[in-house]
């Protein structure tokens, strides 16, 4: 799984071999997107899906559906910038789907008048494990994306330190305090932290049914403030944390076994093994007496709106959504349908359990283009917070004055 903070471009290479007559093997980008040659079509597939696992599964997923409708399916495994769509968009080599995108990228294209909007009837909420996913790939009250994996981060627990889960993060910076116990991650990361500035009504920019506004943001108010309140007592008050922890001395941390607990997401579970690391994965504790509202990060599928062949390309787009889930589960992915978190291929994994039940109570990263202005001042100020330099109040107002400007510069 890949860490989804900050995640504004994803770097890949193009395959470059031919797809055959109902395949889907590695095609062309230059090809053409549609022809009618003898009454045939042809649709073409970008893939961003990142785990080397997935591309040869999702071309035998494509080729089948090709096969069953005769249709031609030129499929690339892109590796390119993310970002090279917005100049092929409007070229003869743009694909009718691209699948593997994050969603907080759909703004942005959604914006240059690139996303098809989902058809009616498309996305059921009813099969969905919690709104998130829906609200992710929502635009101003509008879909212009089909989810179909989610992260979000959980807690690490070393149970050769700590016997029982703490039920509340209350308890668990009581029993972080102990000798030989800790607690550790990424504490001025704005990734990390949402949750804490989120779960007593702080929030990035409102959310007024299924529109997000820019010019109403969150973070400075009452609940933001609680939150940054928590963050900073960590470190100075707690001294549980050092004002500098990173990534990576975060992980180093529980890795080695200076920290029992610790606060990260499926991508660090590989590392977890490697170390020998006798560890339980939980969902994060409650935090004010509230389930803490996590940053949720989803992966998405979208078509054209300059397609030709939007007919044919949301009928595929149905079978990937209803057949895709063995795909992500088999790269250690979590589904966002409750049908994929509740097969028995998805519960063998039991380190993934918990992240999809923290998933449930996740908030889709805001999926505006605004929200570009947003991390650097909020990881800025997290850092000036945690070195004492400046009280949680005043952070959350230079967060928001920050961001207003930033905005104010796109």
């Amino acid at each position: 799984m890949v860490k989804n903070k900050k995640i504004l471009s994803l770097i890949m290479t193009t395959a470059l071999m031919m797809g055959t007559l109902a395949g889907c093997s590695g095609g062309s980008k230059d090809a053409a997107t549609s022809s009618s040659s003898g009454g045939d079509k042809t649709i073409t597939v970008w893939s961003h899906m990142t785990s080397e696992s997935e591309f040869p599964k999702f071309q035998e997923l494509v080729e089948k559906w090709g096969k069953d409708k005769g249709v031609k399916v030129n499929c690339v495994d892109d590796k390119g910038k993310i970002q090279e769509y917005m100049q092929a968009a409007n070229s003869s080599s743009a694909p009718d789907i691209m699948i593997g995108i994050p969603h907080d990228n759909l703004g942005t294209f959604q914006k240059a008048g690139l996303l098809a909007e989902v058809p009616s009837g498309l996305l059921d909420p009813s099969k969905y494990t919690s709104k998130g996913p829906i609200d992710a790939v929502t635009i101003g009250g509008k879909q212009y994306g089909v989810p179909y994996a989610q992260e979000t981060v959980s807690l690490f627990i070393n149970k050769d330190k700590v016997k029982e889960v703490p039920k509340s993060f209350e308890e668990l910076v009581t029993k972080a305090k102990e000798p030989g116990v800790g607690f550790s991650y990424s504490v001025n990361a704005l990734f990390y932290n949402l949750g804490f500035l989120t779960t007593q009504g702080g929030y990035v920019f409102k959310n007024n049914n299924g529109t997000l506004d820019p010019n109403d943001i969150g973070l400075s108010n009452e609940g933001a403030i609680k939150g940054l309140q928590f963050i900073q007592d960590l470190v100075i008050k707690d001294k549980l944390l050092a004002p500098d922890t990173t990534d990576d001395i975060a992980k180093n941390r529980f890795m080695s076994g200076d920290a029992a607990f610790y606060i990260s997401g499926a991508w660090d579970t590989a590392s977890a093994k490697a170390a020998n690391i006798n560890y339980e994965i939980a969902a994060m504790p409650t935090f004010g007496g509230k389930n803490v509202t996590t940053a949720l990060g989803v992966q998405t599928a979208f078509v054209a709106e300059k397609s030709p062949n939007k007919d044919i390309a949301w009928d595929l787009m149905k079978y990937i959504q209803d057949n895709i889930n063995p795909i992500i589960i088999d790269s250690g992915r979590i589904p966002v349908t409750k049908e994929g978190v509740e097969s028995d291929a998805f519960k063998a994994n039991k380190d993934m359990i918990a992240f999809a039940e923290q998933a449930k109570y996740a908030v889709p990263m805001p999926n505006i283009p605004e929200m570009q202005a947003v991390w650097t001042p909020a990881g800025n100020m997290l850092t000036a917070m945690t070195a004492g330099q400046q009280d949680p109040k005043t952070t959350g107002e230079e967060i928001v004055k920050q961001i207003k400007e930033g905005i104010a510069q796109q």
